[in-house]
């Protein structure tokens, strides 16, 4: 999955007036990026559909850079559905990005499975199979060397195969460990004008998160997501999110040398969750354009689901029942 190759790069170079880093920031975001990526685990770590506690629905619209004629567009749909069995899960993902003249469509189909580690730690590996609509158009926009080959095409429709896996880490009450490649088959895109579109270097993505209870009322979550590509600039987030009675979410985060931003969420009910982010770019992009907008839209299905819903687990020791508090505010 992802779109790095020299024609995007001259295309926002020339159209837009912008300069090598603004380009070189375009060719390492491979995958498509996202800011609330803490409640959006799931579009890149298939081991996650299995782990969350309810089935869950998720919408999610970005637009980066505005007022960038061109600039990154996604939406997203995903589900996540945890069997009965406690141990497996399923999920579908459909990804909708454009960037530029291109616009590419992802489709895939994940499957987990988790065992215990310990009492309250679970292990949990996925894997998920599809593949990606490539549509080039390129009579969008005005290119540096107009007679280089690929342009003879003038459209490009292509389909190619995607494979990815990872493995999710977690303690149901606090904290979570990931990783993840989103796609395997890089070396076998064997089709020339795909090839030179889509970047043949694999992904690598790294997540983590740990919720402190301060009280019953409030929570605070740090958590960070780092994106590595072999020969690209390192994509590293921080963020760091408080959840206020169980209902309010307000934090920050902060891609280093990209961009900071500001988060906001609200649980409505035990049923669904609304949030909203805002990224205003810490780099030369920042003259040149007012900033991203990301909402994302979960709905929980069945009964008591939400993330940050507590839910009371009554565990016998010794004879005597105790209540523990079981926060998924991830």
């Amino acid at each position: 999955m992802g779109y790095t190759s020299k024609f995007i790069g001259r295309y926002l170079l020339l159209s837009f007036g912008l300069w090598l880093g603004a380009v070189t920031m375009v060719v390492a975001q491979k995958e498509p990026q996202y800011t609330q990526y803490m409640y959006n685990i799931g579009s890149f770590n298939p081991a996650y559909v299995g782990s969350v506690e309810t089935a869950d629905i998720i919408g999610l619209y970005r637009a980066q850079w505005i007022d960038i004629p061109g600039a990154p567009r996604t939406i997203r749909f995903g589900t996540n559905i945890p069997f009965a069995n406690g141990k497996s899960g399923l999920g579908l993902n459909i990804v909708n990005d454009e960037l530029g003249p291109s616009t590419q469509t992802f489709v895939d189909i994940a499957y987990s499975y988790q065992f215990n580690v310990s009492e309250n730690t679970k292990l949990s590996f996925g894997m998920d199979v599809g593949g990606a609509f490539l549509n080039v158009d390129f009579s969008k926009g005005t290119f540096e060397n107009p007679g280089e080959p690929i342009l003879d095409s003038e459209l490009i429709k292509k389909f190619y195969p995607t494979i990815g896996a990872g493995f999710f880490l977690y303690n149901t009450d606090i904290w979570y460990l990931g990783a993840s490649v989103p796609n395997f088959l890089t070396e076998g895109v064997n089709d020339d004008d795909v090839a030179t579109i889509v970047d043949d270097r694999i992904q690598f993505n790294f997540i983590g998160g740990y919720v402190f209870n301060f009280s019953e009322n409030l929570k605070f979550k740090p958590a960070f997501l780092i994106n590595y590509i072999n020969g690209a600039p390192l994509n590293t987030n921080i963020s760091a999110n408080f959840l206020i009675s169980n209902k309010f979410t307000l934090g920050a985060s902060y891609r280093l040398d990209n961009a900071v931003s500001g988060l906001a969420g609200f649980q409505i009910g035990n049923g669904a969750y609304i949030g909203y982010s805002y990224d205003y770019s810490t780099n030369g992009l920042g003259e040149f354009n007012n900033g991203s907008h990301e909402m994302i839209l979960k709905f929980y299905l069945g009964k008591g689901g939400g993330r940050g819903k507590n839910k009371e687990k009554n565990k016998k020791i010794k004879g005597k029942p105790k209540q523990i508090d079981s926060p998924r505010f991830f």
